[in-house]
């Protein structure tokens, strides 16, 4: 009862700091065309971000095997408050690239709650745990979106203030209800080096990691043209179907509940009834098709039909894959696997936004989603070879 208890605040937490993300989501690129108004400008403001969190990710990690995960996590839900605040007062480009950067710096959440999961769940129950994650995604951006795009009829800068509001409620969730998920005697005993903080050090340290090398390198191929569509999505329906802000807050909802239905129901009901490495590999041919239906959907209604596609394969592979990081390390390094994972994720949002800004605009808007047939292909390929040693 105790751990289903925790389970249920830890979702509830990532709920209200997730919809604090959505809904910035429709309203982004049109924030950005106040000041430049190519695809590639969008995708630098979401690689300040990511570059931040990459830098960051595996200290808050390693820190929170020591001193537990609610600290760690009080920290970075504040800090995504401060983000939002300065974000909505931004009056500049600069001030943008600032919020962001600040919002990254601190953007230990999810990787954290993962660590927290990690912690109260046994291993035959962490991918069905994972699976939350992801629903708290879905839940996230379908109130998220919907919300910003109410709020962008009093500004494009109240979104970012309700972003803000909303981390500030998960703050107070979180200090007031979480209890701490890692008893002191599971807790790392060393002392934090300069070592252990290291991004690089952190990094190269789970590429040498023989079981964990090739699950992280297929986490970065699954996620980086996945990072390129959410930053461009709004720019894609823009150009090719002219989306309002409001359009794209419908279209995030959609996503949204159908991430949040398959993840949340779906997947945590018959995620024992399947083997995990045949659930992964179906979820990447799905979200493939996903993709290329995409990249050509000639109406929306197609385009509709691509968004049920990728969140299909989505919710089919992304917990699986979180799983599998989760289970190649023993119990006192869950919070550095997670938060080098983190990392990776993060170096996925620093580069696929940039390429696919770049070409979006230099090969034109299906680009970035047809070409991602190729990075799937290659992660499907590194976990075939890990599974046949």
């Amino acid at each position: 009862m105790k751990e289903k208890r925790a389970t249920s605040l830890i979702f509830a937490i990532m709920v209200l700091d997730l919809l604090g993300a959505g809904i910035l989501l429709p309203i982004l690129p049109y924030y950005v065309r106040a000041y430049r108004t190519d695809a590639l400008t969008v995708g630098l403001l979401s690689l300040a971000f990511s570059a931040a969190q990459f830098l960051s990710s595996p200290a808050l990690g390693a820190v929170s095997d020591r001193i537990g995960r609610r600290p760690v996590l009080l920290w970075s839900i504040f800090g995504s408050a401060a983000g939002y605040f300065l974000f909505g007062l931004a009056g500049s480009l600069w001030m943008l690239f600032a919020a962001r950067l600040l919002d990254g710096v601190t953007g230990g959440n999810i990787s954290t709650a993962q660590a927290y999961l990690a912690d109260i769940s046994a291993p035959g129950d962490r991918a069905r745990n994972f699976g939350l994650v992801g629903a708290a995604w879905g839940i996230g951006f379908v109130a998220g979106p919907a919300l910003g795009g109410a709020l962008a009829g009093f500004g494009l800068a109240a979104p970012a203030f309700g972003a803000g509001v909303c981390s500030l409620l998960t703050f107070a969730a979180a200090y007031l209800f979480l209890p701490e998920s890692l008893p002191s005697a599971r807790r790392a005993q060393s002392g934090v080096t300069l070592a252990a903080v290291n991004p690089f050090r952190q990094l190269a340290w789970g590429i040498r990691h023989a079981s964990l090398a090739p699950v992280l390198a297929a986490v970065f191929l699954f996620h980086f043209p996945m990072a390129g569509l959410q930053s461009n999505f709004s720019l894609f329906t823009l150009e090719k179907f002219a989306f309002t802000p409001s359009d794209n807050a419908w279209a995030f909802v959609f996503l949204g509940v159908m991430v949040s239905l398959l993840q949340g129901l779906i997947l945590r009901r018959f995620v024992k009834d399947f083997g995990k490495t045949a659930y992964l590999y179906l979820g990447l041919w799905i979200m493939a098709a996903g993709y290329v239906v995409l990249a050509f959907s000639p109406n929306v209604a197609i385009l509709y039909v691509s968004m049920v596609l990728t969140a299909l394969g989505s919710s089919l592979a992304a917990p699986t894959l979180t799983a599998l990081v989760s289970q190649c390390v023993p119990e006192d390094q869950q919070g550095a696997a997670l938060g080098v994972n983190q990392s990776v994720l993060s170096l996925t949002r620093v580069a696929g936004p940039v390429w696919a800004g770049w070409l979006f605009d230099v090969w034109g808007p299906p680009a970035p989603y047809w070409t991602a047939v190729f990075w799937l292909g290659c992660a499907l390929l590194l976990i075939s070879a890990r599974r046949g040693r």
